[in-house]
């Protein structure tokens, strides 16, 4: 039986409650997690999946859309937990999935300290710990856009670059979904760019999203946002 699963998890951060929605590709040989949340987000993993009834220890794959760490904050100790999963993410962005590069949100975080204002450095400073905090993990399949997997009836691989270079979101053909990671996020009904100010790259960005729109699928699932029906 294929079927895709969303999966809900909800959150506070300091004074600010939010949700996640990573996803789950299942079928009779494969189940895949898309995405793993926050570093310390093992936990809320496994009981969103049991509250699905699924187990952890089923999961064959996991796919990291991209390096940001509330998507694969958790990787490293999912793995270290069920050796078994392999790791898939996109070739730009396996290096620094891996650890062999800085991540370039760090990166990106560490250079806006020097311009905050002293009422804002401590918090600008206690972002950089958190994203210094990510366990790498080794990426062992290594894809690119227009690659395909059988998983679920047949999946494609949608490069979606711009919020950071090698950016992915996944196709799922006979259920005409795409799971978008942050190509695309959804508020208030429309989607949108995610985190514009943590962008990479705008004008990849913007491609992006518009190649999103103009696919024929009937539903987006967004990590921020979760579901956008289309028909």
């Amino acid at each position: 039986m294929e079927e895709i699963i969303v999966l809900e998890i909800k959150f506070k951060f300091k004074d600010v409650e939010d949700t996640i929605y990573p996803v789950i590709l299942k079928d009779d040989e494969i189940m895949v997690l898309i995405d793993c949340g926050y570093v310390g987000f093992l936990a809320a993993i496994e009981n969103a999946m049991k509250e699905n009834l699924l187990n952890c220890a089923d999961l064959t794959h996991i796919l990291i859309t991209h390096q940001d760490h509330d998507h694969m904050g958790a990787l490293c100790a999912l793995k270290q937990k069920y050796p078994r999963l392999q790791i898939v993410a996109s070739e730009k962005e396996a290096p620094y999935i891996s650890g062999k590069r800085k991540s370039l949100r760090l990166k990106q975080a560490e250079a806006l300290q020097l311009i905050l204002s002293e009422d804002q450095k401590q918090f600008g400073e206690e972002f950089c710990d958190l994203l210094r905090s990510v366990e790498p993990a080794e990426v062992d399949l290594k894809v690119q856009d227009g690659d395909t997997f059988n998983w679920c009836g047949g999946c494609e691989i949608v490069g979606t670059p711009g919020h950071t270079p090698g950016h992915i979101s996944i196709y799922v053909r006979n259920k005409k979904t795409l799971i978008s990671g942050d190509a695309a996020a959804l508020e208030n009904g429309n989607l949108v760019i995610a985190n514009p100010h943590f962008t990479i790259d705008m004008e990849k960005a913007e491609k992006s999203l518009n190649k999103i729109l103009n696919l024929n699928v009937d539903e987006i699932i967004c990590y921020h946002g979760g579901i956008l029906k289309r028909c």
